[in-house]
């Protein structure tokens, strides 16, 4: 079954639909790359699909332990390269809400060698940062 779908609705601009929901989203070129910005570029979807990703990885995991995670908030920063164009690194700031987690479920939870499936999918070149920050 088909994914998604795309159309060029030009100036730069795409929309996609994801075929199972019938959700759209809008994407443009970026401001550095001839755009306007006014929208998700192409590589700003991978950093924050690499974010989203991380979230529901570490969300499964908490719901399987009865950790509550709800509030979770990611800040994401794309690093872009030139020669060639492309995102040089992710960064990550992970900052859990104000509840009480026990250095077991700290550990569990910021545990950086969980596989994320959209990180194992991208170059390994791509420096990937992630930083937790536990709200008191």
């Amino acid at each position: 079954m088909m994914t998604s779908t795309s159309i060029y609705l030009g100036d730069l601009r795409i929309k996609s639909t994801h075929n199972a929901s019938g959700v759209e989203i809008l994407s443009d070129a970026p401001v550095d790359n001839c755009g306007k910005g006014e929208s998700f570029s192409a590589t700003d979807m991978v950093a924050t699909a690499f974010a989203n990703c991380m979230l529901i990885i570490i969300g499964i995991g908490a719901r399987d332990r009865n950790i509550d995670i709800e509030g979770t908030l990611a800040k994401v920063e794309k690093v872009m390269a030139s020669d060639p164009r492309r995102i040089y690194e992710i960064k990550v700031d992970v900052y859990f809400p104000a509840k009480h987690y026990t250095d077991e479920e700290k550990a569990f939870l910021s545990d950086n060698q969980r596989s994320f499936p959209v990180g194992e999918s991208l170059h390994p070149d791509i420096i990937k940062t992630i930083n937790y920050h536990w709200t008191v």
